[in-house]
């Protein structure tokens, strides 16, 4: 299998190692819009840089991966589609719904593959709460607590195109309280800080933020995320049920300490980054998705699934600005 992968950025290097390693993989074709970072990264694998993403599209790939900035997605989606070729793309998709819809649009029309990179669903602790919900082990599901905290605030100059705390980070929490509930989110209501320095006013965001949903059977879930904790990187659920309480992303590693006296001690080692806190799982959805080109299992995370987060950070953002709760109904793109 010969595959292009176009952005030779952080998560793009990181596929890239991944994809040069796969059995299933004959060749890469890598590209970057700084060119010799994509020949050094190709290079480094023993694979191939292309000048251009023209190359990636004209040198005969059987699929293509796309971790380029966020801006270009949604035309590589385009491109890709009507090339006929089957395309895992990063999140988001697009930052708008405009743009979201566009795509999907093209992704439907050429009836080509689109798998997102959604990677907590891949994670073994999400996966396991997932079974927990489906099988009934906590009875009634009523409560759910979710929580994303960077160690470390992104570069200033990233937060103006990042979409917005909602759309960049808590997107990860919205899809995967679709993915490990079964249920979807029918209402919102959001509000933010931007207390954590002047690049957030600047770019019109919050550092700092937190939601209470609905669920479409009344269980109720907040999710939190701050861009500074300085303990480490903290990505956490907490579901409660009648029967059961249980928690992903608790162990060794969280970096959260207790005031009990005979509580856990501070981790030794806490996460820093998302690359190390999700390494297993970001191995396991590129691998899924060679698994998908070769047809040898069903998409994982299309883009509807996609769409249906970035609706819910949508309806969050405008809560937040209006401050008030706002019905998933108000946000077009709804989907049977």
């Amino acid at each position: 299998m010969r595959i292009g992968l176009i952005g030779a950025g952080r998560i793009g290097t990181y596929h890239a190692a991944s994809l040069s390693r796969h059995h299933e993989v004959g060749s890469l074709i890598i590209t970057d819009v700084d060119t010799a970072r994509a020949r050094q990264l190709a290079d480094r694998l023993g694979s191939t840089a292309a000048p251009g993403v023209d190359e990636v599209f004209t040198w005969g790939v059987d699929a293509v991966v796309i971790t380029a900035a966020t801006a270009a997605h949604a035309e590589l989606i385009g491109r890709a589609a009507r090339s006929g070729l089957p395309v895992f793309c990063e999140k988001p998709i697009a930052v708008d719904l405009a743009g979201t819809l566009a795509a999907l649009a093209e992704v439907d029309a050429a009836g080509t593959v689109l798998q997102m990179g959604f990677q907590r669903r891949f994670d073994a602790g999400y996966a396991a709460a997932r079974e927990a919900v489906r099988s009934g082990r906590l009875g009634r599901l009523h409560t759910v607590r979710a929580l994303t905290a960077d160690q470390a605030p992104p570069p200033a100059a990233y937060l103006p195109v990042s979409g917005g705390i909602f759309r960049d980070c808590l997107i990860h929490d919205f899809d995967i309280l679709r993915w490990v509930t079964g249920r979807e989110v029918t209402e919102v209501y959001a509000t933010g800080s931007d207390a954590g320095g002047a690049m957030y006013r600047e770019a019109n965001d919050v550092d700092t933020a937190a939601v209470v949903l609905t669920l479409a059977d009344g269980t109720l879930a907040t999710a939190t995320a701050t861009r500074t904790n300085g303990a480490g990187y903290d990505v956490r659920m907490e579901l409660a049920g009648e029967l059961d309480t249980i928690a992903v992303g608790l162990d060794d590693r969280t970096p959260i300490a207790s005031t009990e006296p005979a509580g856990p001690p501070a981790a030794d080692k806490p996460w820093t980054g998302f690359l190390e806190r999700f390494a297993p799982a970001y191995e396991a959805e590129i691998a899924a998705f060679v698994e998908v080109v070769r047809g040898e299992r069903a998409n994982p995370c299309d883009g509807v699934e996609a769409l249906q987060a970035l609706r819910i950070a949508e309806a969050c953002e405008l809560s937040r600005r209006e401050r008030r709760r706002v019905p998933l109904g108000e946000i077009p793109g709804a989907r049977d």
